[in-house]
């Protein structure tokens, strides 16, 4: 099935939507933190060399307007600015910092975060009740094991509220103490219910994501670096990637990482959209659920 020639840069995103009859993008996975810790996350990725043994420019390090500005010239029409703590008593203002984002820009949906702490489930139900319509559990960063006892409230009010949770639980870049797909696969176990997004499709463990997708009906992955060039050094695709996605078409949806990404935006766009032109079952009607129609589903829009 023929689709659309893949946008060649950031300014062909648009034509791209166009020529797909999309009115715009649905991210389900973009960035946007405080001043103060955003400084400290790109600090830390101009150290990646030391980290990730590679190095990991900023492609959009510019001011919160201009990227803002630099998403809706993409045709990104709806996101989701996620955040995550890195230690306890950051999840409760984080949240309440986000909301205030949203409140104040169109595109962006309501978000929240938590950790393991005592109150993990006041706050988390505060957002929940005021309208978040995604949460963001980052493992990796975070540190800490998912399936925590104090956390079984938090993913219980999640799965009955049925507000999708973006889970960074796979060992891409690099593995954390409490990282791995089995690791998460328990929580899912308890919480069957739960409608979990794998972030960027459980790298580098695609396999174990899919298998997660097949066997729990309310789970997804997202696309987050998934594909790119930069991602294939460190994390390959298998081959038959396309075709592996074929009977879980419906349950991928778009990430970009934004503006946290080492190359252009249209780099991830392409690489979907390379998927659906590799296999005759995916096509366009992949690339519109992937790109719109499946987030969009997920956000409740």
């Amino acid at each position: 099935m023929t689709v659309p020639a893949p946008p060649e840069s950031d300014d062909d995103v648009p034509r791209f939507l166009a020529d797909l009859g999309l009115p715009g993008i649905v991210d389900l996975h973009v960035h946007f933190l405080p001043e103060r810790v955003l400084r400290k996350v790109w600090a830390y990725f101009d150290q990646a060399q030391t980290h990730y043994g590679r190095a990991w420019p900023i492609q959009y390090r510019t001011p919160e307007p201009d990227r803002v500005a630099t998403l809706r010239k993409l045709g990104v029409q709806t996101f989701a600015p996620l955040v995550y703590p890195h230690k306890p008593g950051m999840a409760r203002w984080l949240t309440e910092w986000v909301t205030g984002f949203a409140a104040d820009t169109p595109d962006a949906v309501p978000t929240a975060t938590f950790y393991p702490e005592p109150d993990v489930a006041d706050y988390l139900g505060a957002a929940v009740e005021a309208g978040a319509r995604v949460v963001k559990v980052h493992v990796q960063v975070g540190a800490f094991d998912p399936r925590d006892p104090v956390l079984r409230p938090a993913w219980g009010l999640l799965a009955d509220a049925g507000v999708p949770v973006v889970v960074h639980c796979g060992n891409g870049p690099i593995p954390g103490e409490h990282t791995g797909l089995d690791v998460f696969g328990a929580v899912l176990t308890e919480h069957p219910r739960l409608r979990a997004v794998l972030a960027h499709a459980g790298m580098p463990d695609f396999a174990a994501a899919l298998d997660l997708v097949r066997r729990h009906e309310a789970v997804h992955i997202d696309t987050t670096m998934v594909g790119t060039a930069f991602s294939n050094r460190f994390a390959p695709l298998p081959p038959d990637w396309p075709a592996q996605l074929a009977d879980v078409a419906d349950r991928v949806v778009f990430g970009s990482d934004f503006p946290n990404i080492p190359y252009p935006y249209a780099e991830q766009v392409r690489a979907v959209a390379e998927w659906a032109a590799a296999d005759p079952r995916l096509g366009e009607p992949f690339l519109r659920s992937v790109l719109h129609v499946a987030p969009s589903r997920l956000l409740g829009l």
